[in-house]
């Protein structure tokens, strides 16, 4: 089990950053935020780090100022609680299959943030995958650091398919799993640990 992040191969970020990975919920976790989450990060630096739950659909259809973007929702195409920090806030993520100029923020490889204020016309013949988050998880400086020395985080590797999983209430026993050995003992424990 990794607990901490590894050197990124690009120099604008710190080698500690945990950009592009998961950070998966160690149970059980106090915070129910949290508890049983995995979280993509967007950014990780000394100043701070950004990510959105990948496992928390709600029950919510998409709201109007994102209606247009709807042909290009990965299913379940509803809005997904990205975290506690600014729920009013929308994030979008797209998987591009080629490089676009206007309207994407590249964050690792061919996964960036879909500016949702823009035209949908100028991203359609690129977006290969999309998924909108209300809110986002946010750490303050060296927070996110702090709960990874104290085990609060497992950290893993990202799969291409992990940001737009099918099944995102599978995700993080399926993440957990995939790590074989004694980590993924852990994706059989109850949600109850005083059950076991």
């Amino acid at each position: 089990m990794q607990n901490g992040c590894v050197s990124s191969h690009d120099d604008e970020h710190f080698a500690g950053s945990c950009r592009g990975r998961l950070l998966v919920a160690t149970p059980p976790l106090a915070d129910p935020n949290f508890d049983r989450t995995v979280v993509y990060m967007l950014e990780h630096t000394p100043d701070g780090a950004v990510g959105v739950v990948l496992n928390r659909p709600t029950e919510e259809s998409t709201p109007d100022e994102i209606d247009r973007w709807g042909a290009w929702l990965t299913a379940p195409s509803v809005l997904f609680y990205g975290g506690p920090v600014e729920p009013d806030a929308l994030i979008a993520l797209g998987r591009m299959h080629s490089d676009i100029d206007d309207g994407w923020t590249r964050v690792v490889g061919d996964l960036g943030s879909v500016d949702l204020t823009g035209d949908p016309g100028i991203l359609a013949a690129g977006v290969t995958a999309m998924r909108v988050f209300r809110g986002y998880s946010g750490w303050g400086p060296m927070q996110l650091d702090d709960e990874l020395g104290e085990g609060t985080w497992m950290v893993f590797a990202a799969e291409s398919g992990d940001v737009f999983a099918s099944d995102p209430a599978a995700l993080w026993r399926e993440v957990v799993r995939r790590q074989g050995g004694r980590t993924a003992w852990l994706a059989n424990a109850p949600d109850d640990l005083s059950m076991n």
